[in-house]
């Protein structure tokens, strides 16, 4: 299941070193901006925008540190999406074919023509931030890292269930089928993976600033209006994000029954490789799962929130 979750215990070292935190501000960081580099593409894209690449200033007088971090970081994860096609094991963008195969579907569907063009463009979202978007979620396998080695309070097997999940739709059905990368529900599944890990990283990093020596234990850099959003966004994200993975993997699936017998009255016979009944029973349980997961997080909710916690009241604990 996708990590749209936005109710769960923020991870924050217990009894870690400076070293230790230091390095984990930094990780949150660069992962926020990381999502925040796809989310801006993705948008940019489907809006048919060029995206606003980033460069140094061409005076010393109106340069900052902090125009030039982002420059850098905007050049790094540029080269990144230029160079990883290259690497055999990733999939090339959608091809003109499947765009088109796509835009008889929208006419069929009866889309209204002013959203034709943006969701045609969905389709090719991929060419635009897939490479990307595999290279910042393969990191998150760190986050597995961070748990055993006790720097974070999550549970290892928790951690390792989101992230396993993620990689699945990342290379186990986005990389292999292009179907899945030419279906709007791609660009659907980024987006709101995109918001809930930009809150969710944000977050880990703001909680993680060293705080004065008179503070008290209440006091925190996160402001009000994050946390709410860090305990609310996913009543939106977590049905967007999984609902988007569960038909990015059944887009892939073979077209027909599973079982001979049954190939007459379901649309024809198919053939379906041991991967293919995987994929299968992963749609099936992914929605009993949504369910489950889904009342976990309101629970969540009410025990960091309170009951009928508004924007801008201050919170139980973070």
């Amino acid at each position: 299941m996708g990590r749209t979750s936005s109710a769960s215990k923020p991870a924050r070292p217990q009894k870690s070193s400076s070293g230790v935190k230091t390095y984990l501000f930094a990780y949150n960081t660069l992962s926020a901006l990381g999502w925040g580099y796809i989310l801006l593409k993705l948008v940019f894209h489907i809006a048919g925008r060029d995206f606003p690449y980033y460069s140094s200033p061409s005076s010393p007088s109106s340069s900052s540190s902090a125009h030039t971090a982002l420059a850098s970081f905007s050049s790094i994860l540029t080269t990144v999406s230029l160079r990883l096609p290259s690497i055999p094991f990733l999939s090339p963008p959608p091809s003109r074919a499947a765009q088109l195969y796509y835009n008889l579907k929208l006419d069929k569907l009866r889309v209204p023509a002013a959203l034709q063009p943006a969701l045609v463009r969905a389709t090719t979202a991929y060419g635009a931030v897939g490479v990307v978007t595999a290279a910042v979620q393969t990191c998150a396998l760190l986050e597995i890292l961070h748990c055993l080695l006790g720097w974070v309070r999550s549970p290892v097997a928790t951690t390792a269930a989101q992230v396993s999940s993620r990689l699945f739709l990342v290379w186990g059905v986005t990389e292999r089928y292009e179907v899945a990368r030419t279906t709007p529900l791609y660009s659907s599944m980024v987006l709101a993976w995109s918001l809930a890990e930009i809150i969710r990283y944000v977050f880990y990093a703001l909680s993680l600033l060293p705080l004065g020596s008179n503070s008290t234990s209440s006091t925190s850099y996160v402001p009000s209006w994050l946390i709410y959003l860090r305990y609310s966004a996913f009543y939106v994200l977590y049905i967007v994000g999984a609902s988007s993975e569960a038909f990015v993997n059944f887009q892939t699936l073979p077209r027909g029954s599973p079982i001979p017998s049954l190939g007459g009255w379901l649309g024809g016979s198919a053939v379906w490789t041991p991967y293919d009944l995987l994929r299968g029973v992963l749609f099936v349980i992914w929605w009993p799962g949504l369910y489950i997961m889904y009342t976990h997080m309101i629970g969540q909710r009410r025990k960091a929130l309170g009951k009928g916690q508004k924007l801008g009241a201050k919170p139980k604990s973070l």
